[in-house]
């Protein structure tokens, strides 16, 4: 069955257009923002991608549900094109400082200490993560695609989103595993980072909990 939203994008009627763009225009900058780690990038990811929205109108199916898939998808390969030569662009993860202490029970402290120590070691290593593996979790985990979705989004067959969810999950997990080994005492390292930068967001807890921040950030 034809979805009305997407028949009228399709017929080129602006008012629809500018609710999608009001709807998932926050969406598609943070999107782009993890994949990049650059602000100003992000927004012109997200601006090149609702201009190719508008102007691929026409190619948009008319069955289906929400068009998120179809922005996030062409965020994604704008993204891939705005990091190509700079693989480490997604480096500043891995100098972004440890979250706020966390207030709480003192008979829970000693959990609480250990879940910040494992955040901040996610996000040092997150930048170390293969491309398809970091756009895998921006959209299933962070945008909050499910498996079909993310299939549209990428191109690819659902159990190619799958496996690579699963295997992007354990290398992330491997690495935090290995960077919390090197950081302890008696390792003989020690993790120093410099202040935060524009356009940073918090931790890795952010992606799901704040995206307003990031966009706030961003538009400074």
């Amino acid at each position: 069955m034809s979805d009305p939203l997407r028949v009228r994008i399709r017929a080129g009627d602006r008012e629809a257009f500018a609710e999608v763009y009001e709807e998932y225009a926050r969406t598609v900058y943070n999107h782009a923002f993890r994949l990049t780690g650059d602000w100003s990038t992000a927004e012109e990811v997200m601006g090149d991608t609702f201009l190719d929205a508008w102007r691929g109108r026409e190619r948009l199916e008319p069955d289906g549900g929400t068009v998120l898939p179809w922005l996030l998808g062409m965020a994604t390969n704008k993204a891939r094109n705005a990091n190509r030569g700079v693989g480490r662009r997604l480096a500043f993860l891995a100098r972004r400082p440890a979250p706020d202490p966390v207030a709480d029970f003192a008979d829970e402290t000693a959990g609480r200490l250990d879940d910040a120590r494992r955040l901040a070691a996610v996000r040092q290593v997150y930048g170390r993560l293969r491309r398809s593996e970091r756009e895998v979790l921006a959209l299933c985990v962070w945008s909050g695609l499910d498996y079909a979705q993310a299939a549209e989004a990428l191109g690819v067959p659902v159990g190619t989103v799958r496996s690579r969810l699963s295997r992007a999950r354990a290398r992330l997990g491997r690495l935090a595993d290995q960077q919390l080994k090197e950081e302890s005492p008696g390792s003989g390292r020690k993790s120093v980072e410099p202040p935060r930068r524009r356009g940073e967001v918090i931790g890795e807890a952010a992606f799901a909990a704040r995206p307003l921040k990031e966009i706030q950030e961003g538009s400074r």
